[in-house]
Order: structure tokens, then sequence, then C-alpha cells
């Protein structure tokens, strides 16, 4: 019996568990929702592993992909580093329900904050010069 077919027959059953538990529940049953959540966690947990698997399966087989995924993850990295490091200023904040924040966790939250600009920013200009690339053609 292949994989192919065996995920296929899981696939089934947790979509008629899932099925029965929703029906269970739209007739009133509200002690079902946890075997409903039980049901969604299985499917994220299976969805989790297999995409785990199967990207790493292929990042092993291929080494284009893997030289292309570590230049990503490294430029990713290259970001985070100088945004955390390079823009972002860590300064104890008092929050509204009376406690504080520590100078490290507002340097992550403008971390962040910053992380979020470049980002956007790097992907709207590669959408740009792309946009203006095709119009050259």
């Amino acid at each position: 019996m292949g994989l192919h077919k065996i995920i296929k027959i899981i696939a089934l059953i947790l979509a008629l568990a899932g099925i029965v538990f929703a029906a269970m529940l739209a007739s009133g049953n509200e002690g079902q929702i946890s075997n409903m959540l039980v049901v969604a966690y299985v499917i994220l947990a299976l969805v989790l592993v297999f995409v785990l698997f199967f990207t790493l399966k292929n990042l092993i087989t291929h080494p284009d992909a893997l030289k292309s995924t570590l230049m990503g993850v490294g430029a990713f990295a290259a970001v985070a580093l100088i945004c955390y490091f390079v823009l972002a200023n860590g300064v104890e904040t008092p929050l509204r329900d009376g406690k504080m924040l520590s100078a490290t966790g507002s340097k992550l939250v403008g971390a962040g904050l910053y992380m979020f600009y470049a980002l956007a920013l790097i992907a709207s200009g590669t959408m740009l010069l792309s946009g203006i690339k095709k119009m050259m053609k």
C-alpha cells in the first residue's frame, strides 16, 4: 500500500470524524467542542509533519533548492540582526495594567516593527522593479 493511499484513508477518517462532531455540535451538544478541537489538532499536527518531511526531503534531494533556501534564510537573518542591533532602541516602558515592559522587550518590539517596515519596503521595491522590467521588454 502506497503512502498516498494511506494518507487518503487517514484524511477520509478524520474528515468523517469532523463531520460527525460538527453535526453533534450543531444539534446543541456543546460537550463535543473538545472532541472537535482534538480532531483539528490532529489534522494540524499531521499537516505540519508532512510539510516538514517533504520540505526536508526536497531540500536534501535538490542541492540548488537547498542553496537558494539558505540564501533566503541568511538574508532574512541579516535583516533581523540589522533591525535589532542597529535600528531598535530599548527603553523601559510602563504598561496600562501597571506592569513594566523591559528594555529588552521594548527593543524586540521595535526590532519587529523595523523588520516589518524593511521587509515591506523590500517586497514593494522588488514588485516595482519586476513590473518595470516587464514593461521594458
